[in-house]
């Protein structure tokens, strides 16, 4: 659309009131605002009378992988202090989110997750030796990405969304039927590659949905520190897209605006950006003290609202929180953490050479070069 086929606008430019000329016709929204804005308050489910609507065998599924999320963060946490992972950014409090983005994805669609997002990737089906092998240090991905519609673990602030709109454009203009789900923290809004990143998939309506886990904090700065907007789902309508605020505790509620913003995008509606709102219980990394900057109560306050609590709460009403339910939940758990401790506590055999046979499909002079060095250099060590 140019310039002189904005509504509203003539050739001959607009019309004048008074001695005050009214501004060029290129100011005129392209869209109306008005319905893309966010809800006020984050959308709620559970605690309202819409809990009674959940699907009962949905509220189950979330809370066995909500318990399973929980014992994966700390078994997690757990191998960091055993020197079995060299770093773990914890997403306990925060497992509704993980697990909501990968429950609204089908098969062949693709999940875009940031460094903290291991526990999306695992619930997507992802194995959980291999989520974490990037946080152990053995390889740069530890998966196929293609086999797993997993992109690599981002490390990098929010570069990963720009990456997932290129995906999502690419597979609408080759007619596949995929939608990408990029996740990000809300310090990755600050950047300048999530800004950019929305327009490209406002501008070409790709099909991807923009998850920001806004757990208040980027490592130490708050939000308050980091952004004046109303709410971060606010900025979705400077971009032209729709806007969801949304409760990052309320299981139920965030699958049910997650789904709604993958099928919007499936369809052809375009993209949304969807904050859930949540928290952080433990600190950014096992190389962090959250202490410095917030305090026990606080953090107190928030586990009053923990995700599986909320979801516990209307299983238990409906009668549905049996003891052989809740006993069968925690064992397969166990189960998994039982078998990530034993399998993170083997050591893994590593070929150096590996560093060079995934750069390139076909290595380059200087890759041979260092290859035949670190080569030679291995069996002259093995000599001595």
């Amino acid at each position: 659309m140019t310039v002189l086929e904005q509504p509203g606008s003539s050739r001959h430019g607009s019309t004048a009131t008074g001695d005050r000329p009214a501004p060029p016709p290129a100011w005129r929204p392209r869209v109306d605002p008005g319905p893309l804005l966010p809800d006020e308050e984050p959308y709620r489910v559970l605690g309202t009378d819409a809990a009674g609507k959940v699907d009962a065998d949905l509220l189950k599924q979330l809370y066995e992988q909500l318990v399973r999320g929980r014992r994966y963060n700390t078994q997690a946490t757990a191998l960091t202090r055993q020197g079995r992972l060299a770093v773990y950014p914890s997403s306990t409090g925060q497992e509704a989110c993980e697990v909501a983005a990968a429950l609204v994805l089908k098969e062949r669609d693709w999940l875009f997750p940031s460094y903290r997002d291991t526990l999306a990737a695992v619930a997507r089906g992802l194995d959980p030796v291999q989520a974490l092998t990037l946080l152990r240090g053995d390889w740069h991905t530890g998966y196929d990405p293609h086999e797993h519609r997993v992109a690599p673990l981002c490390t990098p602030l929010a570069t990963q969304l720009p990456h997932a709109v290129g995906l999502a454009h690419a597979a609408r203009l080759k007619g596949d039927d995929v939608v990408a789900l990029a996740m990000v923290g809300d310090g990755g809004t600050s950047e300048g590659d999530f800004h950019e990143a929305l327009n490209f998939a406002a501008v070409w309506q790709a099909p991807v949905v923009f998850l920001v886990q806004n757990n208040g904090f980027a490592i130490s700065v708050p939000l308050a520190k980091q952004t004046a907007a109303p709410s971060l789902a606010h900025k979705a309508v400077g971009y032209g897209m729709p806007g969801r605020l949304v409760d990052g505790n309320d299981a139920p509620a965030l699958h049910e605006v997650l789904g709604e913003a993958v099928a919007l995008a499936r369809r052809g509606g375009g993209p949304t950006l969807v904050e859930a709102v949540t928290y952080r219980m433990e600190a950014h990394t096992n190389a962090d003290d959250a202490t410095r900057y917030r305090n026990d109560a606080e953090v107190e306050t928030w586990r009053g609202h923990d995700p599986i609590a909320l979801v516990e709460r209307e299983l238990a009403a409906r009668d549905l929180l049996t003891p052989g339910f809740v006993s069968d939940t925690k064992d397969a758990a166990e189960e998994m953490a039982g078998a990530l401790r034993t399998r993170m506590n083997a050591d893994p055999a590593l070929d150096p050479m590996d560093l060079f046979a995934h750069v390139y499909a076909a290595p380059t002079g200087q890759l041979r070069e260092q290859s035949d060095l670190l080569r030679a250099e291995i069996e002259a060590e093995g000599e001595h």
